[in-house]
């Protein structure tokens, strides 16, 4: 894909991932349509990029916990005569505990963010794509994405779902011009595991964090190559490849041990 005349709309844009996502691409030269849910962050993010890289930015504060969000984003998009051609549904939450004790308010919350609000977008945004033969779309996933979860058990399950969503895509999607990724980084630099109630914990500490910014180059490179899945490191690459080998049994009592409470530093 060439970056002239382009545009991508990144959700989840002014923080970690998301925001050096959306650096990328503006870097490259496309427009940008950025949305969170907090305008002065945004209307930070729009300033630097467009001062930095002379690029437009179009900023949406939507909260995507809203079912009403990605119709509202679309209509916008629309109305300001904008043409979507890479879609980055980077916004998303997790949330530590066992499930019987967690707050089911957040789980469905976070159900519409990981995975209702990116379908939706996704739907909306897909026929213009399809209409004019081109177009890419990223999703992203999470290691956690192809296993289970015991103490984040929703979380996991949402990634498994935007990966599971994605492959399939990207399958009915070959040849028609419109290509189709999922980023699945393992644990990341961010405000990800603060929100989450994560902060320490065994798989915190056995497993090295990545930088945002490693990430980003990852999905960015993938969505520019074409290709339908980004692993960032050789270590997200390791664990992967290990968890294909254990039994589901076995793999849900490792991962609930990896997410118990760290007591010592």
């Amino acid at each position: 894909m060439t970056s002239q005349n382009k545009t991508a709309l990144v959700t989840g844009a002014t923080r970690g991932i998301g925001y050096e996502l959306s650096k990328l691409f503006a870097r490259d030269g496309y427009d940008l349509v950025v949305n969170a849910r907090h305008i002065e962050d945004l209307e930070e993010v729009a300033a630097a990029f467009e001062e930095s890289y002379g690029t437009s930015v179009h900023p949406i504060a939507r909260d995507l916990s809203d079912p009403q969000t990605p119709e509202a984003i679309f209509e916008e998009v629309q109305a300001h005569a904008l043409e979507i051609d890479v879609l980055v549904n980077n916004a998303g939450f997790g949330l530590r505990g066992a499930f019987a004790e967690t707050d089911l308010d957040t789980e469905l919350r976070m159900m519409q963010v990981n995975m209702v609000a990116l379908t939706h977008l996704t739907k909306l945004f897909l026929g213009g794509m399809l209409e004019r033969g081109s177009g890419a779309i990223l999703n992203v996933a999470s290691t956690a994405a192809y296993m289970p979860g015991p103490l984040m058990s929703v979380y996991y399950a949402t990634k498994a779902y935007v990966l599971s969503f994605t492959e399939a895509l990207a399958s009915e999607l070959e040849d028609s011009g419109v290509g189709v990724t999922v980023l699945c980084p393992g644990p990341t630099k961010s405000h990800f595991k603060q929100r989450a109630k994560q902060r320490r914990t065994w798989l915190r500490y056995l497993l090295r964090e990545m930088e945002p910014e490693r990430v980003a180059r990852a999905g960015f490179r993938a969505v520019k190559r074409g290709r339908r899945l980004a692993v960032p490191s050789l270590q997200d690459w390791l664990v992967v490849f290990f968890y294909r080998f254990v039994p589901r049994s076995l793999l849900s009592d490792l991962v609930r041990e990896l997410h118990k409470r760290r007591e010592v530093d």
